[in-house]
């Protein structure tokens, strides 16, 4: 039997003896559409009870691990595709979901963007989050596009590309959790209060964990595009590059660190790669280049 090729793009209904029925593809990304929009009210419920807006960052991650499962359980892909991208997203949506959930939310540190955000807004703020939130779910879903091309691949084997999605997406995972454990570590030592933390990855990149998010994307691509028509998610690693550099990602949190911790993040910035990790400049070059003619 032929394989049937489902386009992102072009999503057809098909007749069967007189009646019509919705693609199998956009059918599968409706319900998901549903369950992260549910998901996303229930802890926009949570908000309205505890205060902290943060919840939507490790609901989000957690939204998407849960799209994952349930694309892999409905999805009419071959298991061994299916299999894949449940492990590969869940893990990985699970693991950001439960760092974020205990270091963000339930130790009541409070994320300077959302406390930004309630400022800019100043009235409303109950049904401005709402629309916030939500709007984080139909995000959800437009980023897992990836995680359904998978579950919907039938061919009866992992290909070349796949494999190369799993290798990059396990160096991704361990640098993020690396990154993060080693800022972690950095937080809680009392001592360095107001101070930039710059050891381990942090030397070599100010947002590591960024970096290999964004490499955890470029992996999710890889493995959609061993799928017909996968390679239309082009568009996820590029969207992920974009919020990092220009919306909630870097420009937010150095515009946070500048405030709290002054002229030192500024040489931190100097003399540090804001994404790729790469060898410090030092600060004798940086003067240079800044001195005047």
């Amino acid at each position: 039997m032929a394989s049937k090729k489902y386009c992102f793009v072009y999503l057809p209904l098909h007749g069967h003896k007189g009646e019509e029925h919705m693609n199998p593809f956009l059918s599968l990304l409706l319900v998901g559409l549903v369950v992260a929009v549910l998901m996303m009210a229930v802890l926009w419920l949570v908000y309205r009870r505890n205060g902290n807006p943060a919840v939507v960052d490790p609901g989000w991650a957690g939204t998407l691990a849960v799209l994952a499962l349930l694309y892999a359980v409905m999805g009419s892909g071959h298991p061994v595709h299916k299999v894949l991208i449940g492990l590969m997203a869940g893990i990985w949506g699970f693991r950001l979901s439960g760092y974020l959930l205990v270091n963000r939310v339930l130790g009541g540190h409070r994320d300077g963007r959302y406390d930004m955000l309630q400022e800019n807004w100043k009235t409303g703020l109950p049904w401005k989050f709402f629309l916030f939130f939500e709007s984080q779910a139909l995000l959800a879903v437009v980023l897992s596009v990836p995680f359904l091309f998978v579950a919907m691949n039938e061919r009866p084997d992992l290909s070349l590309a796949e494999y190369a999605a799993f290798a990059l997406w396990m160096i991704a995972i361990v640098g993020e959790t690396v990154a993060d454990q080693q800022l972690k570590k950095f937080k809680q030592d009392p001592a360095n209060e107001g101070k930039v933390c710059q050891t381990g990855l942090w030397n070599y990149s100010r947002h590591p964990n960024y970096f290999f998010e964004w490499l955890v994307w470029v992996a999710f691509f890889l493995a959609a595009a061993a799928a017909p028509d996968g390679w239309l998610t082009v568009y996820c690693p590029a969207l992920m590059l974009y919020f990092l550099f220009r919306v909630t990602g870097i420009p937010m949190t150095e515009e946070q660190s500048i405030r709290t911790k002054g002229e030192a993040y500024r040489e931190y910035q100097r003399t540090t790669s804001a994404f790729v990790p790469w060898f410090r400049r030092e600060r004798d070059a940086v003067a240079e280049n800044v001195r005047p003619e």
